[in-house]
């Protein structure tokens, strides 16, 4: 899961930096307005409305007009309430006001992914190789066999189909499937394997060393 982290401070780019990765997410940082728009593609943006070569408020604009799926987080200083009321309604998902603490910025976090998720077009129906997933009934057939799956199982798969061909963190279908970051990885190991089982061929869910999982789409 990539964060982008918009901040000027280099101190506190740093710190912030270090406390997500060890949270799991894979941060790039930008320090001013220039840097965030040459960026690669993200979940989500962690956005200091001061910046050395532009106002926040205005990239904020710029990168939701970009995607209405990306999440968008304002930290800063500016705990005015016209300030607030502004950020929000130019894009912003949330506006949390330093200093904050890390367990009150994971929250948010998560809450936005979650939201950003569920705000996605949803596809009626996923096919990947022998795979059938109808989404709205909620079934799952393999080579027209259908395949009768508990709902943690369920919601892995969809999650690793919404992604299709692409490698899933742990810490994504832990944010999809359990709505937190905060859960044992062993927990998704456990239910992907089970998946594995009903499917039939273990090659459909391939695991990728060190990231997470994906599902095959040939």
């Amino acid at each position: 899961m990539r964060i982008l982290l918009v901040e000027d401070d280099r101190r506190v780019a740093a710190a912030l930096s270090s406390a997500l990765t060890r949270r799991g997410y894979e941060v790039e940082h930008a320090a001013t307005v220039a840097a965030a728009l040459r960026a690669a593609p993200c979940d989500l943006v962690l956005l200091d409305l001061t910046l050395p070569d532009g106002d926040g408020t205005d990239l904020c604009r710029a990168l939701r007009r970009r995607s209405a799926q990306l999440g968008i987080i304002a930290v800063t200083a500016r705990g005015e309430e016209r300030d607030r009321v502004l950020g929000l309604r130019l894009g912003a998902d949330d506006y949390v006001v330093k200093p904050f603490s890390m367990v009150e910025l994971q929250a948010r976090i998560e809450a936005v992914l979650r939201r950003a998720a569920h705000a996605a077009p949803e596809r009626d129906v996923i096919e990947a190789g022998p795979v059938r997933i109808d989404v709205a009934a909620r079934t799952v057939t393999v080579a027209g066999r259908e395949v009768t799956l508990t709902r943690k199982e369920f919601d892995i798969l969809l999650s690793l189909a919404r992604q299709l061909g692409v490698a899933v963190s742990r810490d994504r279908i832990l944010l999809d499937v359990w709505g937190t970051t905060w859960a044992d990885p062993h927990t998704v190991e456990v239910h992907v394997g089970s998946l594995r089982g009903k499917l039939g061929d273990p090659r459909l869910v391939e695991t990728v060393r060190g990231v997470g999982y994906r599902l095959r789409g040939e």
